[in-house]
């Protein structure tokens, strides 16, 4: 049981802020998720019943199979092989479900005492159970390549497993001993596991004051979008106080969790800072490397350009960093409907799919999202797969807003793919996270596009392809030079533990040079970094939206100039889970990620949008 890769749940932008408001008719109706598809309870006999049987089979399959994969794979056609394989699976499954169960649950309420003693005790149980399997990977890639081949050629039952066996072999190289694995598992619960978990429950504790009122994160995040701009400034000025009186943990949480990575690559053998992420994502460092390379070749034509041109629209000479997503005057202060926001969403997967409309009613249908803010809940949104026996579950901070319509229509791309990955399998459903943002950035073009298309006059499409703008802005522009942000930090933290003050000038470094001239980053803003989730749960992963927001440009750009047959293409890609690597899923569209033209065809898609709100001046 990997606690590192199961615990990241999938989550939108730190740009795309959520937040509480006071009810409204439009939003009285939304949706909690119903998690007794899990288990009943968290009392309940099922749940006591699922993690003794975690410990007990645990302990079993180790004795079972322990020093004996290698002979079994070497007898005809496999001997029993497969059936150490589906064990396994099945141990997989239990143990998922148990996890999914409990982190959900503490997602819901992380104020909650009771829910963090069960997430807390779930983590523990687990990552003991987990350590009798851990001989399992590392036998398997101690078999010779030929036995294994031949193997997978000789029983349909083991070639079956065939992607997930050739997809472990990758991380060979990089495996230590068993006793050594052993111990990085057992740690991991007082170590990178407890420190993610101390900054979750700081984070979800913090309040900032506006007003005379105590206010948790979200709705102060959600105030930087306010029309008004002296609410804005209060929103940046209070969360620049309150990260300010809390920097002295914020920074040695990260100092921590940098070091904990550096002492883990070290011993594996990594020889770059992000090589694990890129291993875990299936994706070349020249991949990962050429895509940064271009985004921050663009820096000028996008970022740069976009902002000075809002600073002429909003009247200003400069920006100042509380008005980077400030709204347009043409931007329509409404708050949109539950009812109307998924109507919004399932027409526009509809007009692409039914198939994939269909699928997204079932989670509105079936109670699997959750959509209210409320005191504890976790910040910002994320789709959960569970394991392929259940369902995803959706969590969102749903206000009404525009971007709330888009963070629906992303989240339930998530969902979807997870649905259709599920046929995989436990051990090959799991999608790699730039292929992952695939899906659900996909979602939110198509709801874009259908948006787009119903606008009535010039002004509501000049705002509709500015707040676009900005949101792929924030996916691309602004995570790459998050990816940056944290390959300065992890590599300055080898040579010693970072102040905050080092720390600050890092981020204000990166943020001068991606966002530009036009905005004014103010006292205050050097302490922003703290509140980055991505930062502390997944090092690297934020790279991961960018690689999704320029292919889906480049596919959704393949899908208008040609859509006969795009439907079954994009479906079979969704489908295949974690069995293809993306130059394989990628070909039948004719893109190759690899080639450094393809960032560029992306990039492109978001300039012609700044080109055409340029024209619109004239």
């Amino acid at each position: 049981m990997n606690l590192r890769n199961h615990a990241e749940f999938l989550r939108m932008p730190a740009d795309a802020p959520q937040a509480q408001v006071s009810a409204t008719s439009e939003l009285s109706n939304l949706p909690c998720w119903n998690l007794t598809d899990l288990y009943p309870a968290p009392d309940s006999a099922e749940l006591t019943r699922d993690l003794q049987l975690s410990a007990e089979r645990s302990i079993a399959f180790e004795n079972k199979w322990k020093g004996k994969l290698e002979a079994e794979a070497s007898k005809p056609q496999g001997g029993n092989f497969a059936d150490a394989i589906k064990e396994f699976e099945q141990l997989q499954e239990l143990m998922g479900r148990i996890y999914s169960y409990a982190g959900l649950l503490y997602a819901d309420d992380t104020s909650s005492a009771a829910n963090a003693k069960l997430y807390g005790d779930v983590q523990q149980k687990l990552t003991d159970a987990g350590s009798h399997l851990i001989f399992f990977s590392l036998e398997l890639n101690r078999i010779d390549d030929a036995l294994l081949d031949k193997a997978i050629a000789e029983n349909p039952a083991i070639g079956h497993y065939k992607p997930w066996l050739i997809d472990l072999r990758k991380d060979k190289p990089y495996q230590l001993d068993d006793q050594i694995e052993t111990l990085f598992h057992d740690i991991s619960v007082t170590g990178f596991v407890a420190w993610n978990r101390l900054f979750d429950e700081t984070m979800s504790g913090l309040r900032f004051t506006i007003d005379g009122a105590e206010l948790p994160i979200e709705p102060v995040l959600t105030m930087l979008q306010d029309a008004d701009g002296a609410t804005r400034k209060k929103a940046s000025d209070a969360l620049s106080k309150t990260f300010g009186e809390n920097l002295r943990l914020f920074t040695l949480i990260t100092n921590t969790l940098a070091k904990d990575k550096e002492i883990s690559d070290r011993w594996r053998g990594f020889e770059d800072i992000a090589d694990s992420r890129h291993l875990a994502n299936r994706v070349e460092r020249e991949v990962v490397d050429a895509l940064a390379s271009a985004v921050n070749d663009a820096y000028p034509r996008i970022s740069h350009r976009y902002y000075a041109l809002k600073a002429k629209w909003l009247g200003l000479e400069q920006l100042d960093n509380w008005d980077r997503n400030a709204p347009l005057p043409e931007t329509p202060q409404v708050t949109i409907g539950w009812d109307e926001a998924k109507a919004t969403v399932l027409d526009a997967y509809a007009g692409f799919a039914p198939e994939m409309a269909d699928i997204a009613r079932d989670f509105f249908d079936k109670n699997w999202i959750d959509a209210p803010t409320r005191a504890g809940k976790a910040p910002g949104a994320f789709a959960h797969p569970t394991v392929p026996s259940a369902h995803p579950y959706v969590l969102l901070n749903y206000l009404g807003k525009p971007r709330d319509v888009m963070t629906l229509a992303h989240e339930l791309g998530h969902g979807v793919h997870q649905v259709l990955a599920a046929k995989q399998g436990a051990l090959m459903a799991s999608t790699p996270l730039t292929l992952a943002e695939t899906a659900s950035v996909f979602g939110e073009m198509l709801t874009f596009q259908s948006l787009l298309a119903k606008a009535k006059d010039k002004r509501e499409r000049k705002a509709m392809l500015a707040q676009k703008t900005e949101d792929m802005i924030n996916t691309v522009v602004r995570q790459i030079a998050f990816y940056q942000f944290e390959r300065k930090v992890h590599t300055e933290r080898k040579n010693g533990e970072l102040t905050a003050e080092q720390i600050g000038e890092i981020w204000m470094e990166v943020q001068r040079s991606s966002l530009g001239p036009a905005i004014r980053l103010n006292p205050g803003y050097e302490s922003f970094w703290t509140y980055i989730p991505h930062f502390i749960h997944s090092p690297f992963y934020v790279y991961a939206y960018a690689f999704g927001d320029c292919l889906v440009n480049s596919l959704y750009a393949v899908y208008q100039n040609n859509p006969e047959g795009f439907q079954d293409k994009y479906f079979d890609m969704l489908k295949a889970g974690g069995t293809r690597h993306h130059k394989e899923l990628l070909a039948p569209f004719g893109l190759d990620a690899s080639d450094p033209a393809f960032w560029q065809q992306g990039l492109s898609v978001i300039e012609g949008m700044i080109d055409e709100l340029e024209a619109m001046e004239d």
